[in-house]
């Protein structure tokens, strides 16, 4: 498949992008060419005013499978046995995964297959997740020697640590109505309803102020990472910020008034 197909981009008149993994024979690997181009999406994303929500989705029956185990094999051959490789690898995929975090636009994973090592990693980066009953999740690098130990960082940080290291020493498959229990998904949905009900939460979301949307997101994982008493003077200073802001006083205004508000994002 030539590279230019293997993520398509469809942006919707309600400001939701919608990035398709489109790389069905490789189970939507995050090959060097994914990667690159996942990153160079979501910076335009990022950037683009018309964009005010992400929806990541997958063609075919596997959401992710995680790196692309024979483009690491073949790194090995290097005299250095893979080690400069295998390190720009590693950072090029954990470049992606910050970058959906720090995306100042909400993005949603949209599950509907597989989602395996790193393909986990990249559920559980997204803001938010819907997935379909025949969704499953697992880090199943034990299996084959490899303990996950990148898409430990995000699966530790959605759902509890006993949880996460289940799954991280088992490898064993979880399927979507565990993975909602343990939090790295939102909810199940049957596959048939899948799209649209994704479509139905990013369009919620996209209605809303990307200005309130943005400074929202970045407040919610700056803080996570603080102590208590940081968190909070962090946070009141964002509310105070946050107050100022034209959209904030047009919002609160339009309530007090009961009209419905005019947003201008700022």
């Amino acid at each position: 498949m030539h590279e230019s197909t293997i993520l398509l981009r469809e942006l919707d008149g309600d400001g939701v992008l919608r990035l398709t993994l489109n790389d069905e024979k490789r189970r939507n690997a995050l090959s060097e060419a994914m990667l690159a181009q996942l990153g160079d999406a979501l910076a335009d994303a990022g950037a683009d005013p018309a964009v005010r929500v992400v929806v990541l989705a997958a063609a075919g029956p596997a959401f992710c499978a995680g790196h692309d185990l024979k483009e690491l094999t073949a790194g090995r051959s290097a005299p250095d046995r893979g080690r400069a490789y295998f390190a720009q690898v590693m950072t090029a995929c954990s470049g992606v995964m910050q970058a959906i975090v720090t995306c100042p636009k909400p993005v949603i994973a949209e599950v509907a297959g597989v989602a395996t090592a790193a393909g986990c990693q990249l559920v559980a980066s997204c803001d938010l997740a819907i997935a379909a009953e025949t969704a499953r999740f697992s880090t199943p690098g034990v299996h084959i020697g490899l303990f996950c130990s990148t898409p430990m960082v995000a699966l530790s940080r959605n759902v509890g640590s006993k949880h996460a290291m289940e799954m991280l020493l088992t490898g064993d498959m979880v399927a979507a109505a565990r993975a909602a229990e343990i939090g790295l998904v939102n909810r199940v949905v049957a596959p048939e309803a899948l799209r649209d009900a994704t479509l139905e939460l990013a369009r919620k979301i996209a209605s809303k102020s990307s200005m309130t949307l943005a400074t929202g997101k970045r407040a919610f994982y700056a803080q996570r990472e603080m102590p208590l008493a940081e968190a909070y003077d962090y946070a009141a200073g964002i509310m105070v910020e946050n107050m100022l802001a034209r959209d904030a006083e047009e919002g609160i205004g339009a309530f007090v008034e009961k009209r419905a508000p005019q947003w201008q994002d700022r």
